[in-house]
């Protein structure tokens, strides 16, 4: 097994979870369980078994209140037993799983299920093979537990962040005057992956896809979309309509570069404008606006602050420009926030909005992004990634939040 382990960390270039990291996280899980009346939570969802287990191998968690946790394992076997530092029970399926319980006298009580990404008929066959009726979703425990990161987390997050910082020096080199949005793509996502990017993002829900790569500019970034987000693209099909798209740079007119890093499961996403030349007045004004928010977050925010003060201090430098009708996106697609929990997946808590109150811990993640969308004509936006310190909000990337010309 230490052969073999050897072996496999030859290959990755990120480290697996401690022990520690997973004791303290299931830890975690069985107060929530207990403050709800949870006598045990089925966990199948990827993300969710990564952070509980330390691999996404295919399984079953299963976390009895009042017991050690059962990591049940189809397949890979081998992999799983090398990556998570859980005991692993192999099962050939379901079953075997329903089996394994009864005879350990824990399918009792109230059980927990992450409602908010398990199908119906993979509920409704749970709750049949368990024979269990009380069953209640878990989801929101899950993400109240990811919310606050720990320090390996950052460490991650941070690796991550070093991936963007290399991607957005490889843009500045690459841009230029008529070269077709998915040939920047092409060129920025190569890099990420030289510089170890994992290949792809996550994003919890129904129908949420996400590239990691986002390149647009003028006419591109006005076009809405179905996700909510303020800038998407058009892409290059209608089957996947989002991303860059075969639209040339002008020279003048804001190309605004949306990227996610991805280190060992772990996200970030910042973004910046480019610009071939120099910015329209416009733009100019806009792009001010949007690093004067970015820069007072930065003084303003820390732990023990509310998001929603956030937000209203950015709105209420978007209302002196006069620049509402613009501010993350206009009509049907404008969104309803400034910025969003990262993690594990690129929609975690906190979500910071005017309407959802929540108050900055230490150890928190997220995204602030104001952008403003003039329909028709192009957009400007700032992208950065805070870490939530108890003094101050920490940037995880160094780079220049300036207008790059090229």
């Amino acid at each position: 097994m230490k052969e073999s382990l050897n072996a496999l960390k030859e290959l990755l270039i990120s480290d697996l979870t401690p022990r520690t990291e997973i004791d303290r996280r299931i830890a975690e899980l069985k107060q929530k369980m207990a403050s709800h009346h949870v006598s045990f939570s089925i966990i199948l969802q990827n993300v969710d078994l990564l952070y509980f287990t330390g691999t996404a191998q295919k399984g079953v968690l299963i976390v009895p209140l009042n017991s050690d946790p059962l990591f049940f394992v189809e397949k890979s076997l081998d992999r799983a037993a090398l990556e998570s530092p859980l005991e692993i029970i192999p099962v050939k399926g379901d079953r075997d799983i329903k089996n394994i319980l009864v005879e350990k006298h824990i399918l009792k009580g109230k059980g927990g299920m992450e409602f908010d990404v398990i199908p119906v008929i993979v509920y409704e066959r749970w709750k049949s093979l368990l024979g269990a009726d009380d069953m209640v979703d878990i989801s929101r425990l899950i993400k109240e537990i990811r919310l606050v990161k720990s320090e390996f987390e950052i460490e991650q997050i941070k690796r991550s962040g070093k991936i963007i910082s290399k991607v957005f020096e490889k843009a500045k080199e690459a841009i230029r005057e008529d070269m077709r949005e998915v040939d920047i793509a092409a060129i920025i996502e190569s890099e990420g992956r030289i510089q170890g990017h994992q290949g792809f993002l996550r994003m919890r829900g129904l129908n949420q896809e996400m590239m990691n790569a986002y390149i647009t500019h003028g006419y591109s970034a006005t076009i809405h979309s179905a996700g909510d987000v303020p800038i998407s693209g058009v892409g290059v099909t209608h089957a996947i309509p989002q991303g860059p798209s075969v639209n040339r740079v002008k020279r003048g007119i804001p190309l605004v570069i949306d990227y996610g890093g991805g280190y060992n499961g772990y996200i970030t996403d910042e973004t910046r404008t480019f610009v071939v030349g120099k910015l329209q007045d416009m733009f100019k004004k806009a792009f001010d606006v949007t690093r004067e928010i970015v820069e007072d977050a930065t003084e303003y925010g820390c732990e023990g602050k509310n998001g929603t003060d956030l937000y209203n201090r950015a709105f209420e430098l978007v209302k002196r420009a006069k620049l509402e009708d613009f501010f993350m996106g206009y009509g049907e697609g404008k969104v309803s926030f400034i910025g969003h929990g990262l993690g594990l997946e690129i929609n975690e808590l906190p979500v910071i909005t005017p309407r959802h109150s929540i108050t900055l811990r230490e150890g928190m993640v997220f995204a602030y992004e104001p952008k403003f969308i003039f329909p028709g004509k192009g957009a400007v936006g700032i992208e950065v990634d805070y870490i939530v310190r108890k003094d101050s909000l920490e940037r995880v990337t160094d780079t220049s939040i300036d207008v790059v010309c090229v």
